[in-house]
């Protein structure tokens, strides 16, 4: 039996405009696959909703997530339309929109400005690694000639990347560049882009990619994420978010370290983002097999991780356990974690005696597995 809480949806969900600086969590989307690895269109606006449902402040298509660069120019359009038309207007949209080249990039703006959607997202050039220079010289001719407000994506693991003065000078003499998201995970440089943009810039949105440091990126300055771990448990990111700018920060952190566990497993167990489909497909979606082709043995390495994230997602009620039960090595590390996000459930309006019922079966299997 599981259970899940309900993350408020009051006045700390971000009033979004034309104008409005982006904040909150957005969700990198993974895209359900048929069996013959089509899109699947019913099952992708079924995941739009839950994810409103569950609320996260925004969605982010055509991510590092969600694969774009397995999907052709035409799907990756077909996606963003899909859910704009599902999303409504309820939540807003920043699209992904990095093509191999400039002229490219700028079709694909062109594109979803005509959509409506709030903003896009572009990758620095990957493939060639390029010097600071022509790093700007590239997002410049992008700020001269979009129609849509741009965030930069910094990912120096996959693509060029994008330095403080860089994104100062961005910042600076283009208005329609309002945001950058860092998925570099470093702290320090957070901080030092926020000194160096917001005296000139308070209208611009720093977001952070890195799940395993969302807490301590939102103290240091940071408007919200786009974080990989929203696409599976966006309750508990939402709760994160939302304890972090209550500064409820003992609450926050107990959810921050369970959530590395949980990001660690899916990141690192498998090839990205597989780890995460398979998580996914444990709250209940069909996901489908992904793009890249997987040799028998990752096959098998993937449905032992299956079985990894269904314990982890079972301590937290968003899954059954395994029928076969969960390795004490499965468990989250302390059962404080577990209580942290058993007592956000009755904050959330799950009845107390629905908790202390799985938070005592949770720590009777643990004394039977002699860990307690």
């Amino acid at each position: 039996m599981g259970f899940s809480f309900n993350a408020h949806r009051s006045d700390s969900r971000p009033l979004m405009t034309s104008n409005s600086r982006l904040a909150g969590i957005f969700t990198p989307n993974l895209v359900p696959l048929t069996s013959d690895g089509q899109i699947n269109e019913p099952e992708l606006r079924r995941y739009v909703d839950w994810l409103i449902e569950r609320g996260v402040h925004g969605l982010y298509p055509n991510g590092s997530t969600g694969e774009f660069t397995r999907f052709t120019v035409e799907e990756r359009r077909r996606i963003v339309e899909i859910m704009v038309d599902q999303t409504r207007g309820r939540v807003p949209i920043l699209a992904g929109a990095a093509e191999a080249n400039v002229k490219e990039t700028l079709r694909a703006c062109e594109h979803y400005a005509s959509l409506g959607v709030r903003a896009v997202a572009i990758v620095a050039p990957f493939y060639y690694k390029l010097s600071p220079a022509s790093v700007y010289a590239y997002f410049a001719e992008i700020g001269r000639n979009t129609p849509v407000d741009v965030t930069l994506y910094n990912i120096p693991m996959f693509a060029s990347p994008i330095d403080v003065p860089t994104v100062q000078r961005l910042s600076d003499n283009f208005e329609r560049i309002i945001a950058i998201k860092d998925s570099s995970g470093d702290i320090p440089h957070m901080i030092r882009m926020i000194t160096a943009v917001r005296p000139n810039r308070p209208d611009f949105s720093f977001l952070t990619g890195w799940d395993a440091a969302l807490m301590p990126l939102l103290l240091i300055g940071c408007d919200g994420g786009t974080n990989a771990s929203s696409g599976v448990v966006p309750e508990l990111t939402r709760r994160l978010y939302d304890l972090t700018l209550n500064g409820q920060l003992d609450e926050a952190r107990q959810i921050q370290y369970d959530l590395v566990t949980l990001f660690d497993a899916m990141l690192y167990q498998a090839e990205f983002p597989d780890g995460f489909r398979a998580a996914a497909d444990l709250r209940g979606f069909t996901m489908g097999r992904g793009r890249q082709p997987l040799s028998p043995e990752q096959q098998t390495d993937l449905s032992t991780l299956s079985n990894t994230l269904q314990c982890l997602l079972s301590a937290h009620g968003f899954a059954d356990q395994p029928v076969r039960g969960c390795s004490p090595d499965s468990f989250p590390r302390t059962m404080d974690a577990v209580r942290s996000i058993t007592n956000a459930n009755v904050a959330n309006g799950q009845h107390p005696d629905d908790v202390n019922r799985i938070v005592q079966g949770v720590i009777a299997e643990l004394q039977r597995r002699g860990m307690m």
